[in-house]
């Protein structure tokens, strides 16, 4: 898919009662898991030469993988399209053992780009599937993760799409049950899952840590922050982006009069910004920071120059890359084994509220 061209001047800077204002949440943008994910690729390019195959999305993000695919990645849907002996990336939302095996099967060489929390969740599937619990897996159906994670114990797992769902869901015994989750969720549509599912399975188990990822939930909490002082929020994410998607449904439930996701500046429409005083600006974990600032480059077109930061953590977690990629082709440790893109940070002119 090409990539859309920013395009400047756009937006017309038309009067408002008020003066303008962009309220920018922080933490936005990628976390430790996507930017091991795209690292990943990156390295296994300068590794091996291209090209090398990743299966689905690296992430779910228009912008990146056009990207990668620029670079020489090319991105299969299943291992079977995959040349013999080739090598193939699984990507940052995890696989289940049948894939693995599929890959092993053709003589595929693979690296696992799966995000360290998400095969947390995976390993939590495996001991309770040992242990003869019943798992609850609270995700939307279809998507990777949630196929990558139930496939570790098909078995012992039932998916529950909403909390709706969890209201009809039937277990073989109730007084072994377990819910797992989806990493990128809403958090507060999680809880009202497992609050119902509680009410009928008092015995239902809680996993040993929280399963949303942290990275989704700072940036549901600064996006609440922002809401509930912004006429307009607009989310940078892809469609296929779970977590961009639901900041989109928490602005609207934490208070913004409107809300809406593009993939790039060049989606927002001037209406949008009729009678708007301010607008609120954050992006989905799998978006790099330099489609934030199109946008808000184009918002200042349109008089919206006065961004001030909301800050509502800080984030400094980096995850080591797949040990097939620590060494340079010399077999010294490359500096990007951690790899630590530093992507978010206060912009110029910027002011913590």
């Amino acid at each position: 898919m090409p990539r859309i061209p920013s395009l400047r001047n756009r937006l017309k800077d038309t009067p408002v009662n008020g003066p303008k204002k962009v309220l920018l949440a922080a933490p936005r943008g990628y976390c430790a898991g996507v930017d091991r994910a795209v690292i990943a690729v990156e390295k296994a390019l300068e590794h091996y030469g291209a090209p090398v195959y990743v299966r689905k999305q690296i992430v779910h993000n228009i912008h990146v993988v056009t990207e990668l695919e620029a670079k020489g990645a090319i991105f299969v849907e299943e291992v079977d399209e995959v040349p013999t002996g080739s090598h193939l990336v699984f990507s940052a939302h995890g696989v289940s053992p049948a894939v693995v095996n599929a890959a092993a099967e053709r003589g595929l060489q693979a690296i696992d780009a799966t995000c360290p929390l998400v095969t947390k969740v995976h390993r939590e599937a495996v001991r309770f599937a040992r242990d003869d619990y019943e798992i609850l897996l609270i995700g939307h159906e279809g998507h990777e993760e949630v196929e990558g994670t139930a496939g570790e114990a098909p078995e012992h797992t039932t998916i529950v799409g909403s909390p709706d769902e969890a209201d009809t869901i039937e277990v073989r015994d109730p007084n072994r049950v377990v819910w797992l989750s989806q990493t990128t969720l809403s958090v507060d549509e999680t809880m009202e899952t497992v609050r119902r599912l509680r009410a009928r399975f008092p015995n239902l188990q809680d996993p040993p840590s929280d399963d949303i990822c942290y990275a989704t939930q700072n940036r549901q909490v600064a996006i609440k922050k922002v809401a509930k002082d912004a006429d307009l929020v607009i989310v940078v994410g892809s469609a296929n982006s779970s977590n961009s998607v639901r900041l989109v449904e928490v602005a609207l439930e934490y208070g913004a009069k409107a809300a809406y996701r593009v993939d790039y500046s060049s989606e927002v429409k001037q209406e949008w910004l009729d009678g708007v005083n301010t607008v609120g600006v954050t992006s989905g974990a799998s978006v790099p920071d330099e489609l934030v600032q199109e946008l808000l480059a184009d918002l200042a077109d349109a008089g919206y120059g006065d961004v001030q930061e909301v800050k509502t953590a800080e984030e400094d977690l980096i995850f080591s890359l797949p040990k097939e990629l620590r060494k340079t082709r010399s077999g010294t440790t490359d500096e990007r084994a951690l790899g630590g893109r530093n992507t978010v940070s206060s912009e110029p002119g910027c002011n913590d509220l």
